[in-house]
């Protein structure tokens, strides 16, 4: 499927190639068999032709937009040394994520207890998560045009605002607003490294480089719940957060300055050509209206949040959701989202993603199986946690244990998943064997996730769902990577973050609309009466439903209420990942053994 490329205006003209001995370039080699230079657009392959001189010396794709063609002259500047140290970077990234994801996992439940707020755990998710996915179509459009570690920066300094906001927040309306500022900034972070991560690998091993870079997550699952239980035991859940905003710069800082340093290099070697300021100030804004797609970035935030909010204004509206404003907002924000669509398909000057991608099978079977996904797994995990604590009697740093069980089995599978595609260059059939295992592992948890009931069942449905979770995760990013040419690779991890994201914001409202309507109801049926008058404490902390005692009446009450909720948000979630099995006939068998789109030296 071809694509045409895009001319900037008033691009410059490439100059004469000059020699560099003691710099030389290094490229990729070229198998004889030809297997591993088929690029997956015949667009794409005339741009590869077109992009070495006369003198062999290979340049960036001519009319790809300036971070893209930035970031080729990058890999077809720096070493192996470089290349390396990018990888061991973006490692130390993902360790400092999950490292604070952990702790955070582990603590929330307590700082939100500290505002009488525990059953607003999924408020927090929905806004955040909305907000998130609004973000990231600007962000890819940052990446593109201004370039990969000037947004990595910007997403660091998002990341490190929230967590000093979350730490000194002292009311559920001020954490609530630091967990926009950190789930975007946080979010974006691993976006970008992961742009960064294609940026730096061919297709065949894209799967492998993503199993590396998630690999830390097997260390910070352990070592993270149990710093957070020293936190909460011996200081305070404010200190367990806010540690990391003096850690999270320091990390990143590093991956920021060498890509910087070797883009340098390349515009010393003229690989990159700067415009001259000819353009008049108005023809400078149109240019950047244009290329940024402003119209486009506004009418998709404004139309996402619009349409997302009224999922958690719903339930304090006066009519619920019958109430005008919400129904309003539901309409208006749809509306303005369907008029997106038709705006970027056929008015957009530099559209956010060809039509022709937008339309492709399996771009579209891999953002409807990304939102199942998520839809699926947040209809419940959000109180998987505090579940653990009071129902299965777990200390925080174990139930922090099972519950990012998921990242200590995916760091090894994710391996084996990357490199079955290496080896045999298909991914589909791995979602074959995916689909069932993880349905079948949801429908086992309705009916283990009882009342005292053995932990060993509960972790080994928890290891079951990560196999099949991690086989999605590699498989959904391989596949909408594949469908696209490198223009446009931002683009579709973003479309592919964005679906996510509005799955975690919709399983997040189911979540909170079942905890809601069956907890508070199951309480009061099964609490003794001497307890009735404590009810409103009990539904909104956790702290005071854990401080009766094991074995109690009370804390027997407690449990059973949990075991009601928890049944019918897994019966839920069961249900809707069963859609899974009909988005995975959409995806195309592609090969990725015979499709290149990056350039120079990469992994």
């Amino acid at each position: 499927m071809g694509f045409p490329k895009i001319a900037l205006s008033g691009s410059a003209q490439r100059p004469a190639a000059t020699t560099d001995v003691d710099n030389p370039i290094p490229i990729v080699p070229i198998r004889s068999d030809n297997k591993d230079v088929i690029t997956n657009t015949p667009a794409a392959a005339a741009a590869d032709a077109a992009s070495v001189s006369s003198d062999n010396k290979p340049y960036p794709d001519e009319g790809l937009q300036k971070g893209i063609k930035d970031v080729q002259a990058v890999t077809l500047t720096w070493s192996k040394k470089s290349l390396v140290a990018v990888f061991v970077l973006i490692w130390l990234l993902y360790m400092t994520n999950g490292f604070q994801s952990s702790v955070l996992y582990v603590l929330t439940p307590f700082a939100t207890s500290s505002f009488q707020s525990h059953s607003l755990l999924t408020v927090i998710n929905i806004v955040a998560s909305s907000m998130t996915a609004a973000v990231y179509i600007p962000l890819a459009k940052m990446l593109d045009l201004w370039g990969r570690a000037e947004g990595f920066l910007v997403m660091v300094c998002f990341a490190t605002l929230g967590l000093i906001i979350l730490a000194v927040s002292e009311n559920l309306a001020t954490y609530c607003a630091a967990q926009i500022f950190y789930s975007v900034g946080f979010s974006g972070l691993i976006y970008s490294v992961d742009v960064i991560t294609a940026d730096s690998t061919n297709l065949r091993n894209r799967g492998l480089a993503y199993a590396f870079t998630s690999s830390p997550y097997m260390i910070t699952v352990f070592a993270g719940s149990k710093a957070a239980e020293g936190f909460q035991a011996n200081v305070n859940w404010r200190w367990g957060i806010g540690c990391f905003a003096i850690i999270l710069p320091v990390v990143a800082a590093p991956l920021f300055f060498v890509l910087k340093h070797n883009l340098k290099k390349a515009e010393k070697r003229g690989l990159v050509i700067r415009e001259s300021s000819g353009r008049s100030l108005p023809a400078k804004l149109w240019w950047g209206i244009k290329e940024f797609d402003l119209l486009g970035v506004i009418l998709f935030a404004s139309g996402l949040v619009v349409f997302l909010l009224p999922f958690t204004l719903a339930d304090s509206a006066p009519n619920g959701w019958s109430t005008g404003y919400i129904i309003a907002m539901i309409v208006v924000g749809f509306v303005v989202l369907v008029f997106f669509g038709l705006y970027e398909a056929y008015i957009a000057p530099v559209p956010f993603l060809s039509i022709n991608f937008l339309l492709d099978r399996t771009v579209i079977g891999a953002c409807l199986l990304d939102m199942t996904y998520m839809i699926g797994n947040y209809c419940w995990s959000s109180y998987f946690s505090s579940f653990l604590m009071v129902v299965n009697n777990l200390p925080p740093a174990e139930a922090g244990y099972v519950g990012n069980s998921f990242d200590v089995v995916s760091g090894f599978l994710l391996f084996i998943v990357g490199y079955s595609i290496r080896r045999t260059g298909r991914f589909k059939w791995l979602l074959y064997i995916a689909m069932p295992l993880y349905v079948l592992a949801q429908g086992l948890l309705i009916y283990f996730r009882r009342p005292n009931g053995y932990i060993g069942y509960i972790v080994m449905c928890q290891i079951f769902l990560s196999v099949g979770g991690s086989i999605f995760i590699i498989c959904m990013q391989v596949a909408i990577l594949a469908a696209v040419d490198h223009q446009h690779v931002a683009a579709a991890l973003a479309l592919l973050s964005v679906v996510g994201n509005v799955g975690v914001a919709l399983g997040s409202t189911i979540s909170g609309a079942i905890w809601t309507n069956t907890f508070g109801k199951a309480l009061e049926r099964y609490l003794p009466e001497t307890a009735l008058e404590s009810l409103p404490d009990i539904f909104a902390d956790v702290e005071v439903q854990l401080s009766y005692e094991i074995g109690s009446p009370e804390r027997i009450a407690i449990q059973e209420a949990y075991g009601y909720a928890a049944t019918r948000m897994l019966a839920t979630g069961t249900g809707i990942m069963a859609l899974g099995f009909i988005w995975i006939l959409l995806f195309r068998n592609l090969n990725v053994k015979k499709m290149t789109q990056t350039k120079g030296n990469v992994f």
